[in-house]
């Protein structure tokens, strides 16, 4: 019946959600194996504008996050781990845009599952108490737009809930990725000072 043409709409727009967000978390979490070794050499050489510039060339968001920090060199070890902070805030937050539309989805699809069943019902009893006879086949049609519709709904909420899991996931690994090497960077501050 009708109902299905939103859960339709749903699904694409799930569908839509998940593929944007795959492919920008995907891209935003990759790191270059070298990247903290780069900084490192650069910061024990004491090039401080080289290793902004090379933050500046990689596209990533670690690299966002320790240029932050080395914009705020010279400041106490606490001032840049608040600049580090902040800046991985923002990048959590672009991440995660959009998430909670996906969410919603899981949860709206299986109502409007339900809507179908109880249209699907009404449209049933309506035809039974005009027909002058009942025939199993408009009780059987009736019965069928509930079931199909009803597992639409469920099946549309099953796939964007395993979908907006599997974004969290990869997010939670992202920022894992991003506190470990932040704090390899803050490491890496200390360095020179223990050296001297």
């Amino acid at each position: 019946g009708y109902v299905m043409y939103p859960i339709l709409f749903l699904f694409t727009a799930a569908l839509f959600l998940f593929i944007e967000r795959y492919l920008y978390i995907r891209k935003t979490s990759r790191i270059d194996e070298n990247f903290l070794h780069n900084i490192n050499e650069l910061l024990l050489a004491g090039n401080i504008q080289g290793a902004v510039t090379y933050c500046k060339n990689s596209k990533f968001p670690i690299a966002n996050l320790l240029e932050r920090g080395l914009g705020r060199l010279g400041s106490p070890i606490r001032d840049i781990e608040d600049a580090i902070e902040n800046k991985a805030k923002l990048e959590i937050y672009n991440m995660e845009k959009n998430l909670g539309i996906l969410s919603s989805i899981a949860r709206i699809a299986p109502m409007f599952g339900f809507l179908g069943t109880v249209t699907g019902m009404i449209r049933t009893f309506h035809n039974i108490s005009t027909s002058n006879k009942i025939e199993i086949s408009t009780i059987a049609s009736g019965i069928y737009e509930k079931m199909v519709t009803s597992a639409s709904g469920l099946i549309v909420g099953i796939i964007a809930y395993v979908m907006y899991t599997l974004l969290t996931t990869m997010i939670d690994r992202s920022i894992n990725k991003m506190e470990i090497v932040a704090m390899d960077f803050i490491d890496l501050l200390h360095k020179p000072a223990n050296k001297k």
